[in-house]
């Protein structure tokens, strides 16, 4: 159903990643009339951050820093970009965002897409010199230049970000060395048979792996802003190293939102069409958590690809569509010759049974809950991912004692009808 929704009023979006350089876009396209403001506070042109931890640190120096679109898009189709600005308050009396320099940009519609930023690192030594973190351009330059004269680099986290970085400096000849607290990598999104693959593949690559393990404290010369020079772990072992990449996770930029007096909820609290609370106020992204008529809770994903499903499903809604979100969520990562893809999301407790045979690194696994398939894990075997996504939007029935020796999940989802 169509409701007939107005096609003005001015929109401000704050956070030029990809869902706001995304709901911009697709406002404009789907015929908004108004005006749009896009408030970014990185001074680069808006780009995408998948490649920072992967193609950017691995390959031969990029030229450009791969942008979600041209520097004309923006001016040729009427959208307002201000980079490098900061929207510090909300005023939702009167509807105005409020820059960090006291400038007040009114708006009918305001958009938080601001995603989220790097836990910090609270152990001694967490600020010298040579550690670093990894959420923006800069961060990815300065670090391409310090794995470029690094003997070794040690990677705290053994999540996507910190496993992609391994790989790339192992590419590049680095020694690496991974700490990761909990009992295996990847352990907070992965099942306990993708977990084992990576560890294995990651060794293979040369990766020293150290899982249920921890870095107290970082030493460094010089005092108070000095460099690195090595890690103490839990163990009183002393480390030499050139550098230390932080990748303990990330927590939603939710600080704007909690000042404007929003309900906060491990991310922004928004409902079934990315409503606030607040009058005129929505949220989507990274920031945001929201209802999954999946699993029937409530998430909050690290995900370019639910950023952009959420930004032009949000569109729609404010150009006047009844529609409701409700796309499965997808992931991807790439370490080394590992090509991961992730449909659907799995939580403990889940059975995972292995499709493929994971010594052969072409393999998938598929989690239930309840006798019902609500995620699966593919290594180099896109054509299940595809298939596996296909699986979850239609609700396919499958069932756990299906998946046995020559189970072809591509052949069971296209032999079933819609």
């Amino acid at each position: 159903m169509t409701v007939h929704g107005h096609r003005g009023g001015r929109v401000v979006i704050v956070g030029a990643g990809a869902a706001g350089v995304q709901l911009a876009d697709s406002l404009r396209s789907g015929g908004h009339e108004g005006a749009i403001v896009l408030i970014g506070d990185d001074p680069a042109l808006p780009y995408q951050r998948p490649p920072l931890s992967k193609e950017y640190l691995a390959g031969p120096d990029p030229a450009v820093g791969f942008p979600l679109r041209g520097e004309s898009f923006y001016a040729d189709h009427g959208i307002e970009l201000r980079r490098g600005e900061t929207v510090a308050e909300i005023d939702a009396g009167r509807r105005h965002a409020v820059l960090d320099g006291g400038e007040r940009v009114e708006y009918d519609h305001l958009v938080l897409a601001t995603g989220a930023r790097n836990r910090a690192l609270d152990i001694p030594g967490s600020g010298l010199s040579g550690v670093m973190s990894l959420r923006t351009l800069a961060d990815a330059d300065r670090l391409r230049r310090r794995l470029a004269a690094a003997e070794r680099v040690v990677v705290l986290g053994a999540g996507f970000v910190g496993l992609e970085v391994a790989a790339a400096a192992r590419l590049r000849g680095v020694e690496t060395v991974v700490f990761e607290s909990a009992a295996r990598p990847m352990a907070r999104i992965a099942s306990p048979v993708l977990s084992e693959y990576v560890a294995r593949a990651h060794a293979e690559m040369g990766v020293e792996l150290r899982c249920g393990r921890s870095v107290t404290e970082i030493v460094g010369t010089g005092g108070t802003g000095g460099t690195v020079t090595a890690v103490r772990t839990d163990q009183g072992e002393t480390l030499e190293t050139d550098l230390v990449l932080v990748g303990v996770g990330a927590a939603p930029a939710d600080e704007l939102a909690r000042r404007a007096g929003l309900a906060v909820e491990n991310g922004i609290r928004i409902d079934d069409r990315f409503r606030t609370g607040g009058p005129g106020i929505w949220a989507i992204g990274d920031c945001a958590s929201f209802p999954d008529p999946y699993s029937g809770r409530r998430l909050r994903l690290e995900s370019v690809q639910n950023a952009s499903a959420q930004a032009r499903t949000l569109a729609r809604i404010m150009l006047g569509d009844d529609v409701r979100y409700d796309e499965v969520p997808w992931f991807w990562s790439n370490q080394g010759s590992i090509r991961l893809q992730i449909a659907g999301v799995r939580f403990d407790g889940d059975r995972a049974l292995p499709l493929g045979d994971p010594a052969t690194g072409s393999f998938s696994v598929l989690s239930f809950r309840e006798d019902r398939l609500v995620a699966v894990e593919s290594v180099n075997r896109p054509r299940d991912h595809v298939s596996a996504r296909r699986a979850l939007t239609r609700r396919l029935s499958l069932r756990p004692e299906e998946i046995v020796a020559g189970f072809d999940l591509g052949a069971h989802v296209s032999g079933t009808p819609a």
